[in-house]
């Protein structure tokens, strides 16, 4: 089933509702609402701002002027409100240029571009148009009905989340296309839509920063892992292998600064305790440190035969002869359990060694 399907669904639900102003609300900031009031002090800061638009450009008409930036900026805060700290803020520079044919960007990707159109009219009538600019800008258009018609006094509105849609399925080749309500998405999956855009993207950026990797393509598998990094910074994995990375061009500090990130993030994170542990014994000669290191990662995972090994290596460098010979034959029983008869054997002539 085709990722529309449910939310085209939604969408004709949300119409036969509409007819009876039977909408969902919801208050809270950063909540999925239909309905969205604007009203008191929020609206005079829209209104004080559409009157300094015209003080500062002097149009013709001013009432005019006022009218469609009023109607802009109502739509923009309708769609501030309900994806709060998930996008930018709201343009208020008092510029000619104007916001560049972009209203929002993600916080976490300024690259998808979010075009917020507002209009006042019938549900069953109004019309959204967009521009050719704004399309190839934009990843998605954002439509807002107004329910009441825009005015210098009025002192409260009253404004519909009616849909979106992503650009790349407005597919009209006239120069200003526009879009019925019934052509629109169901507004409850915005949200959904934009984390998904970012999703495919990290899953993007992961694969070629593994294959970088595998190459030995460090320099261009560090800024891969980094752009992942930087559409979700709390992932594990990115802060894994980018450490790797840095491990295997020789910054161990900062790979330790990455490993150590993905055990913030992930305290079970085995590997990471362990290639920090391989970090402080070999290149650092930190090997009590080390030691450390290889046991929190053997609490993780009892079975992690090479954390044995390499703890059995701390340990007799050290003189642990004894604590060094018990880790050698622990790793030895798990890599013969494993079928690892190479690492197995030469784990064993290490106890014999000892021995």
């Amino acid at each position: 089933m085709d990722w529309t399907t449910p939310l085209k669904t939604q969408q004709a639900d949300f119409i036969q509702r509409l007819k009876s102003a039977d909408l969902l609300h919801c208050d809270k900031e950063g909540q999925h609402s239909e309905f969205t009031v604007i009203s008191g002090e929020r609206l005079t800061q829209l209104r004080d701002f559409c009157w300094e638009m015209v003080g500062k450009f002097k149009p013709n008409n001013s009432k005019n002027h006022f009218i469609k930036n009023m109607t802009g900026k109502l739509g923009e805060e309708v769609v501030k409100t309900r994806l709060s700290e998930f996008i930018t803020e709201i343009d208020y520079e008092r510029r000619i240029g104007g916001d560049g044919k972009v209203d929002f960007t993600l916080i976490n990707d300024p690259s998808v571009g979010i075009q917020v159109k507002a209009r006042h009219g019938s549900f069953d009538k109004v019309r959204w148009s967009i521009s050719r600019e704004e399309i190839e800008k934009n990843a998605v258009l954002v439509c807002i009905l107004i329910q009441e018609e825009v005015s210098e006094a009025r002192t409260e509105y009253n404004l519909i989340f009616a849909g979106f849609l992503p650009t790349s399925m407005i597919t009209s080749t006239v120069a200003n296309p526009s879009v019925r309500i019934n052509e629109l998405l169901y507004s409850g999956g915005l949200r959904s839509y934009l984390d998904n855009l970012i999703s495919d993207k990290i899953h993007e950026y992961m694969r070629l920063g593994n294959e970088c990797l595998e190459k030995k393509d460090y320099e261009d598998a560090i800024d891969y892992y980094t752009q992942v990094l930087q559409l979700k910074p709390n992932h594990a994995d990115a802060y894994y292998y980018r450490g790797y990375a840095y491990d295997d061009i020789e910054y161990y500090d900062g790979a330790i600064e990455d490993y150590t990130q993905v055990i913030k993030i992930d305290p079970n994170y085995a590997h990471a305790y362990f290639n920090i542990g391989v970090i402080r014994h070999n290149f650092l000669g930190d090997k009590r440190g080390a030691i450390d290191d290889y046991t929190q990662a053997i609490k993780i995972d009892p079975n992690y035969a090479h954390a044995y090994w390499n703890r059995g290596v701390a340990r007799s460098d050290l003189g642990y002869k004894r604590s060094a010979i018990k880790d050698f034959q622990t790793a030895a029983s798990i890599y013969q359990k494993e079928g690892k008869e190479k690492d197995y054997q030469y784990a064993m002539q290490q106890v014999k060694k000892l021995m």
